[in-house]
């Protein structure tokens, strides 16, 4: 018992009314979190979709995916603790777990909380910051996220993306439509800044990212939808 109680930390009451159980390191489900599930709460899909959580830390998407009516989920994460973190937060549900993303594959809805916060110089992140630091504008994964979507949606299907607005909103939505979906704003909150961006508030001042003394970001949630038209 006293092994399993140092080894394992809960998110918080506030998340989804099953229990939460993170590995040391394992990225905690925050606002941005909630935004994103709460903006998958609101959309209105149905039942017995084919649902891709990317970046899914310790697989709360997962859960909220399933709950709101998923058939099976596909989640994934490249960090090692975050995946085994989301295999047993999702132990009896329809779900999968992997380090990479399934090739070749489509889905009905995507879901993504990817890093998006801007760091200083061009080295590779590891451990923990893997699931935040995101190059120095904080669009390495969501530009890579933007030109891939098309192919990770079916026909019909739906992405919900969350990030800090520091990233650029209208780069977003510019960069979904000109891969072929239609795009548009779902959701969004002020909240104050984290620890993470707190601690590069400097950084993020001195590249023109933020005003000086801002302490606060909006998080938003930007939906893109494919049209049966869209040819891969």
């Amino acid at each position: 018992m006293k092994i399993a109680r140092a080894l394992w930390t809960l998110t918080g009451p506030s998340l989804p009314d099953r229990r939460r159980l993170r590995l040391p390191g394992v990225y905690r489900p925050q606002a941005d979190t909630r935004l994103l599930l709460r903006a998958l709460r609101d959309a209105g899909l149905g039942r017995g979709w084919r649902a891709l959580d990317l970046y899914t830390g310790c697989g709360v998407g997962a859960v909220e995916a399933v709950r709101c009516g998923a058939g099976e989920v596909t989640a994934v994460d490249v960090y090692l603790p975050a995946v085994a973190s989301a295999w047993i937060n999702t132990l009896g549900l329809p779900a999968r777990i992997r380090r990479r993303e399934p090739a070749d594959e489509s889905f009905d809805v995507v879901l993504a909380n990817p890093p998006y916060v801007p760091c200083p110089g061009a080295g590779r992140p590891s451990g923990p910051a893997l699931a935040w630091d995101a190059g120095p504008d904080g669009r390495s994964h969501l530009d890579r996220l933007c030109d891939r979507a098309a192919g990770l949606l079916a026909p019909g299907g739906t992405m919900l993306v969350v990030h800090s607005a520091v990233c650029g909103v209208r780069r977003t939505l510019e960069s979904l439509r000109g891969n072929g979906l239609s795009s548009s704003v779902a959701a969004r909150a002020v909240e104050p800044f984290g620890p993470v961006m707190r601690g590069r508030a400097g950084y993020l001042e001195a590249a023109g990212l933020i005003e000086a003394g801002q302490r606060h970001e909006e998080l938003v949630v930007i939906r893109a939808d494919r049209r049966d038209g869209f040819e891969e």
